[in-house]
């Protein structure tokens, strides 16, 4: 829970108990619910910096009376004695804002026999029988509340310490493909619902070039016209055929008709000309279109509309549906795109065919909360792509694909080594399982 709640936040527990899951949670604002006055006396007594309250959750009277919105409504082992679960979660709606995020956790009924056993030696609390949900289910139950699943955890092979042995099975054994069918724990996080159709935002272009001349005015010349306002931002990175003096001549042929601004970088990599940009970035949204322009600028409205009216928090781009020009991409770089694209969608659990696709765009306060917990991966990502990527799914954000039509290059050379950048890869998916699953 820890891991998927960043720490001061505006936390609601419906069913908290005696207040410890809540209070590790370290909230900024923190309410908990439950209908036992006696563990609510007890929470109160030990955690007095929190709000608790005597009442049902599935009474909408009483969720009426908590003030909202909170960042984070949890229900933890309590949902299978609800009554009626999607009437609760539809009543929830109204403690949340568009960013709130829902999280339920529920045990396996696999483990019923071995939960009775704990119970009968007094290893584990006794409980009142609940309601048998499997996660298809409460997938069904979300989707009738208007809530969407955008996270799906499974947790906890061995539910004891054993002098060390069980902590290292859960972290690095329990959350491997198959045998996290097997975990005790189920996790899921959901988002509200909720669609914009007539939010106007603006919009940042941020394009990334070293040894770009011949793509920067193309890049002015081809863009389309789309948001509420839009400024482009080229980010030279030390080039050694003119591209810096480039972007300024088209910054000043085009400042009657183009907001333009020029920075130059004092790192190297394109993760760094990334930050670099989205730190002098004004618009809403912000945008990512690689100076090779293999991704056409024409395409970009359709990005900018996905976050516009709120179908997704992220979208990437991806390469590998629409038929590519010959010699848009090499085949043994098709062929590992494919094979790293199957490995991070399990690592992010959102289905991601091309992660290297440079493409991406996400709202503006949502990459400033990535900010803030960047610290938990550090400076590990000389592409961009992954720092982006991986901080999305720590933040719970809905992220989704859309295809673009890749081109061959019209001007310069690749600037990707297959072998070289193919090993960082192979870093970067240990990276993400010791940060994403091995928690």
């Amino acid at each position: 829970m820890r891991f998927l709640i960043p720490r001061r936040k505006r936390v609601l527990e419906l069913g908290c108990g005696l207040g410890d899951l809540l209070a590790s949670l370290e909230p900024s604002h923190g309410v908990g619910l439950d209908f036992s006055a006696g563990a609510i006396d007890r929470a109160k007594s030990q955690y007095p910096d929190l709000d608790f309250i005597v009442g049902d959750v599935e009474d909408p009277d009483t969720l009426s009376s908590i003030e909202g919105p909170f960042d984070y409504v949890v229900i933890s082992d309590t949902i299978g004695m609800f009554e009626k679960i999607d009437e609760t979660l539809r009543t929830v709606h109204r403690l949340c804002s568009p960013e709130t995020r829902l999280i339920i956790a529920y045990y396996s009924h696999l483990w019923e026999p071995v939960l009775k056993i704990g119970e009968i030696f007094k290893l584990k609390s006794k409980q009142p029988p609940i309601n048998y949900f499997a996660t298809a289910d409460f997938l069904n139950l979300m989707d009738l509340a208007d809530f969407e699943v955008i996270r799906h955890e499974q947790r906890q092979l061995l539910p004891r310490k054993l002098l060390g042995f069980g902590s290292f099975v859960n972290r690095f054994i329990a959350p491997l493909p198959g045998i996290r069918r097997l975990c005790l724990r189920t996790y899921l996080v959901g988002r509200p619902i909720r669609q914009f159709p007539d939010r106007k935002l603006s919009a940042s272009i941020v394009v990334p070039c070293r040894n770009e001349r011949g793509n920067i005015e193309n890049a002015i010349t081809r863009m389309p016209r789309f948001g509420s306002q839009q400024e482009i931002i080229f980010v030279e990175g030390n080039s050694v055929d003119g591209t810096f003096e480039e972007c300024e001549r088209v910054r000043d042929k085009y400042k009657g008709d183009w907001q333009i601004k020029v920075v130059k970088q004092e790192g190297k990599g394109k993760g760094d000309a990334v930050r670099k940009g989205f730190a002098n970035a004004s618009g809403d949204v912000l945008m990512i279109l690689d100076a090779d322009l293999t991704m056409p600028p024409e395409e970009l409205p359709r990005y900018h509309a996905i976050i516009e009216t709120g179908k997704a928090d992220f979208v990437n781009g991806t390469r590998l549906v629409y038929p590519m020009e010959d010699e848009a991409m090499r085949p043994l770089n098709f062929l590992a795109n494919r094979t790293f694209a199957y490995i991070f969608s399990y690592l992010v659990n959102t289905r991601l065919t091309d992660t290297l696709c440079g493409t991406k765009v996400l709202r503006r306060d949502n990459y400033e909360a990535l900010i803030k917990e960047r610290s938990y991966f550090g400076d590990f990502d000389p592409f961009g792509d992954f720092d982006l990527i991986f901080g999305a799914a720590k933040q719970n954000l809905k992220m989704i694909e859309t295809p673009v039509h890749y081109k061959a290059r019209t001007f310069g050379e690749t600037q990707i080594s297959r072998f070289r950048d193919g090993w960082l890869l192979l870093k970067m998916v240990v990276f993400a399982y010791r940060k994403l699953k091995a928690i």
